[in-house]
């Protein structure tokens, strides 16, 4: 990876927000910032390289002085546009809906297969505007996991936010009892040895972020409750929320988990999800 923030534009006002978040995100990291377009019709290109894509450029430079700004624009599909992209970015920054036939989605194709199928951290830029608040980080103790905990450890540490890392549970989750009952039958859940195994969880998925980044305040939130419900819930006073592709449950072929997909359409601040 080089020292690049690539942000994906396409004229949606959507995608001009995100143009602003990445500049920032450029800034914190001492980055260059790296405007990408993809078109299919090359009519349409002369106006977006001379109109849209020069404003942004020029915004970009207003709003964050010293910036280093440059633009690339592609023949392709935007997904395999962005995708090549993000090879060499240390972050890729889309909005959360761009240009579509499909107006009404919640969320733009383009996040959502990029989230699914892209390289390297994404962020989506999505609810409250200028959101504050701690860096709130999901945990579910996935091996995929590792790497979000230790984006979000980082993040903490450029922002000087301290981190909420919350781990949520509850028994109708549970896929399998954490160690085999005395007698096959049962269905006797010891509720005092799940609280403590899921505690382990959390407590074991920050020990590595922790020991990296002594500086940052961390709070352990092991809330039992509907695991989607409650993280949404915690969007709401965070200034980012982190998560990895694919948790525990579900289906093993899926790319993206249905926790990151709910934060992805519904989460009240930017939401970044972390590839292993």
């Amino acid at each position: 990876m080089d020292d690049t923030v690539i942000v994906g534009v396409d004229g949606s006002p959507s995608s001009l927000a995100a143009v602003d978040v990445a500049a920032r995100e450029a800034r914190l990291r001492g980055a260059r910032l790296r405007i990408v377009h993809a078109f299919s019709r090359p009519a349409d290109l002369d106006p977006m390289i001379h109109g849209v894509l020069a404003q942004v450029e020029q915004r970009a430079h207003d709003r964050t002085p010293g910036l280093e700004v440059n633009r690339t624009v592609a023949s392709g599909d935007t997904l395999t546009v962005l995708r090549s992209e993000a090879r060499h970015a240390v972050l890729t920054v889309v909005g959360e809906r761009g240009h579509s036939a499909f107006g009404a989605l919640l969320l733009g194709s383009t996040a959502l297969q990029l989230a699914a199928h892209g390289h390297g951290p994404l962020m989506v830029v999505r609810g409250r505007d200028d959101p504050q608040g701690p860096v709130l980080l999901a945990v579910d103790g996935s091996p995929a996991g590792d790497a979000a905990a230790s984006f979000a450890f980082a993040e903490a540490a450029l922002r000087g936010a301290p981190l909420v890392a919350m781990h949520v549970w509850n028994t109708w989750s549970e896929p399998t009892p954490y160690e085999a009952p005395a007698d096959p039958l049962s269905v006797v859940v010891d509720l005092d040895q799940l609280v403590e195994r899921h505690r382990r969880v959390l407590e074991e998925a920050v020990a590595p972020g922790r020991a990296a980044h002594p500086g940052v305040a961390v709070e352990l939130r092991l809330e039992r409750a509907r695991v989607r419900h409650a993280l949404l819930d915690a969007t709401r006073e965070a200034q980012l929320v982190v998560t990895g592709a694919r948790g525990h449950g579900g289906f093993a072929g899926m790319l993206l988990g249905s926790v990151s997909q709910a934060l992805l359409h519904h989460a009240d601040c930017p939401v970044t999800v972390v590839r292993t």
